[in-house]
């Protein structure tokens, strides 16, 4: 793929939005090729680190842009934080979501439609439902955002089936230009993204995948009471030192340390994919709101989090993936201080990832097993009342509920078998006749009805018609007179002996249960390619976990980035700093002969940073320069309290520090500080300085 121009003429215009809306001086690396590529309408791909600022890619020029930009987005979460950040500042971005009544969606898209909003995010089942996309399309879609666009490819650390469905969505929306933004793309995924979106001659926009202000280290364990005790000593010496995350791989898992440190009196709460939303938010918002000084999660969280102050970020066990490593650890330190990543390592780990790729990707012999076991179970209509646990259990060798669920879906994909879906009207549907036969016996003058409902189906399954398909009667082009038109339809062919149908019941329906497993269309060979390359992947994690060089060195080789080096002053192995879990922190020992590491960099993380130190170039903070960041961030918390934003969307830590350092006395000594905007300046100027001139 292409390299990004270098210039855009309109590139002034967006430094200057950027300061004033904003509050950043300029653009970062790869942001400024990015913004030029899309104010110049090129299909973009952004493949920024973590903390590199992929949102205001296209936030930018969404604001610049006549229409309305669409930001397809993974999570909930993700979308609420972005927005709310937006409209804190004053700019006009709206989502539309699950969480949201039916009036509310209904307000938000009028909104929209009257062209009020320049940014809206929605997820992308959004586009399953009505016509969400036709009504875009006709206000005038400028710009479509893929926000986390590894999930659209199946190398990716992420995959989502529902991604795949991106493609189709942009030509609903009129095949506006795009721009897809990840922060972990290996070479083989930024050009499966580039083909799953078809995106047009793409500008690449590719920086460096190093966090320099990052040290990494990997602290070997035996056991969970190793991790727990090493875990608890790692955040008692940062309590005073911005805020941690901890991943871990379950959801009892989290729960399990969550109670654990809050019994050691560490503020921390939990936070994973099983809490209801309103649950999810309030521990979102204590996090983000620093009411909670450590967040233990699963990888269900952070995904999008702009977080700055975040110090430590430790892994309980090995996640599966160096992509997904590498992006959880990135949530340290997106304010360019230093910070920490560990991970807690200990063999077994491997054995919980080998058992969720086994579970979401099983074996052929698997799938067999458990379509053989529906064919035994099914009634003489092809139904099967019992669930997945009772399937596994019926199935001929050991196979787990897990494994049940996946191969049942893997069945359904190519079309062997059916799960009813109550809110719809489904049915099963075998094509008997012959294309000669029904151009022979069908015309369009008499059966034009019929016809029309033919081809729509086969416009749908092509071939595997003739295997039988499942048809959601609701999804059919209008005319046809509705599910019940349909049905009606549907007899009179099956009197024809041209079609054979029967509408779905309760539970899993097999569309032919005297068909072999091997006769229907499921791709074997990709279902095994993804096992594989899942497992090649768990491997490179675990390699990297026992590693004797540079680790740094080691994941930017990973994402094919040419600056690796043999040598860092950023990793445990570099730097001589090893420590032994059995006997917590304390005991941190540099290996004999090592160098110490530079200042402010390279820390063992049982060594706490001074309270109010700063980058490696500044002096630490004095005590009455602590007691005044200390008042600065009480009024921080108290507006962000009253506008219900996270802290960061006031100011950021660094913001406060300057001020701290350079003492504003007026509005035009306070723009000059780090983040400080116009639109910020407005709002809350004034508090600061009152505080400022009372020091």
């Amino acid at each position: 793929m292409p390299s990004a121009p270098a210039v855009s003429p309109r590139l002034d215009e967006a430094r200057a939005l950027l300061r004033d809306r904003f509050g950043y001086p300029d653009f970062r690396p790869g942001q400024t090729d990015a913004v030029s590529a899309v104010l110049e309408g090129r299909d973009t791909l952004v493949v920024l680190p973590t903390g590199g600022g992929k949102s205001l890619c296209f936030q930018v020029p969404a604001l610049m842009l006549d229409g309305l930009t669409v930001v397809i987005s993974p999570l909930i979460s993700l979308m609420k934080d972005q927005v709310d950040a937006l409209v804190a500042r004053g700019l006009p971005a709206t989502y539309v979501n699950s969480t949201l009544s039916q009036a509310e969606v209904s307000e938000r898209m009028a909104r929209v439609t009257r062209g009020e909003i320049k940014l809206l995010y929605v997820a992308p089942e959004r586009f399953d439902l009505g016509t969400t996309a036709e009504r875009l399309k006709a206000v005038g879609v400028r710009l479509l955002a893929v926000d986390e666009a590894h999930c659209i490819s199946e190398w990716g650390h992420d995959f989502r089936p529902s991604y795949l469905r991106v493609k189709d969505v942009r030509q609903r929306l009129g095949a506006p230009p795009t721009v897809a933004l990840t922060a972990t793309a290996t070479p083989e995924v930024r050009e499966d993204i580039a083909r799953q979106l078809g995106l047009r001659d793409p500008a690449l926009v590719l920086t460096g995948f190093d966090r320099t202000n990052l040290t990494y280290h990997v602290i070997a364990t035996k056991n969970d009471a190793a991790k727990d005790a090493t875990l608890i000593d790692l955040l008692r010496t940062r309590q005073e030192d911005g805020v941690a995350i901890v991943y871990a791989s379950t959801r009892k898992t989290v729960e399990r340390i969550a109670t654990m440190l809050q019994h050691a009196k560490v503020k921390a709460v939990a936070y994973h994919a099983g809490l209801d939303d309103a649950h999810r938010a309030d521990v979102q918002d204590a996090f983000m709101t620093e009411r909670a000084r450590v967040i233990v999660a699963t990888n269900a969280f952070g995904m999008g989090i702009d977080k700055a102050n975040v110090r430590l970020v430790v892994h309980h066990a090995m996640p599966g993936t160096l992509e997904a490593y590498y992006q959880e650890a990135g949530r340290a330190g997106r304010d360019r201080l230093p910070a920490t990543a560990i991970l807690l390592h200990s063999f077994p780990d491997r054995f919980t990832h080998e058992f969720f790729i086994n579970g979401a990707l099983p074996e052929r012999t698997v799938v067999a097993a458990v379509y053989d076991a529906c064919c035994r179970m099914a009634d003489k209509h092809g139904l099967v009342e019992d669930g997945p646990a009772s399937i596994a259990a019926e199935a001929r060798g050991k196979v787990s509920d897990r494994e049940a669920e996946s191969a049942l879906r893997i069945l359904q994909k190519g079309g062997a078998l059916a799960v009813a879906d109550a809110s719809r009207v489904q049915a099963t549907v075998r094509l008997l006749a012959t294309p000669a036969r029904l151009k022979a016996e069908l015309t369009e003058q008499e059966h034009g009805l019929e016809l029309a409902l033919l081809r729509s189906l086969w416009k749908r399954a092509g071939e595997r018609f003739h295997l039988g398909i499942v048809a959601d009667l609701e999804a059919l082009p209008p005319g046809i007179g509705g599910p019940m038109g349909a049905q009606s339809l549907l007899d009179a062919l099956q009197q024809r002996q041209m079609v054979v149908w029967r509408r779905l019941g309760e539970g899993i329906t097999m569309t032919d249960p005297s068909k072999e497993v091997g006769d229907w269309p499921v791709d074997w060979a990709g279902l095994e390619r993804r096992r594989r390359g899942e497992l090649r992947k768990l491997e490179l994690m675990q390699k990297y976990a026992y590693t004797e060089q540079c680790r740094r060195a080691f994941v930017l080789r990973y994402f094919g980035d040419p600056a690796a080096k043999p040598k860092c002053d950023g990793c445990d192995n570099c730097l001589g700093v090893k420590l032994d879990a059995s006997e917590g922190v304390a005991s941190g020992t540099r290996a004999r002969g090592a160098k110490a590491p530079p200042k402010g960099r390279g820390r063992a993380p049982g060594d706490a940073a001074p309270r109010g130190a700063g980058t490696a170039t500044e002096a630490p903070l004095s005590r009455e320069e602590i007691e005044l960041l200390d008042a600065l961030k009480a009024v921080r918390s108290r507006l962000a309290k009253e506008e219900s934003v996270p802290a960061y969307v006031i100011f950021p830590d660094r913001s406060l520090r300057e001020m701290v350092k350079a003492r504003p006395r007026s509005r035009t000594d306070l723009s000059r500080v780090h983040g400080v905007g116009p639109s910020r300046l407005d709002r809350f100027g004034d508090d600061f300085l009152a505080v400022l001139a009372a020091e």
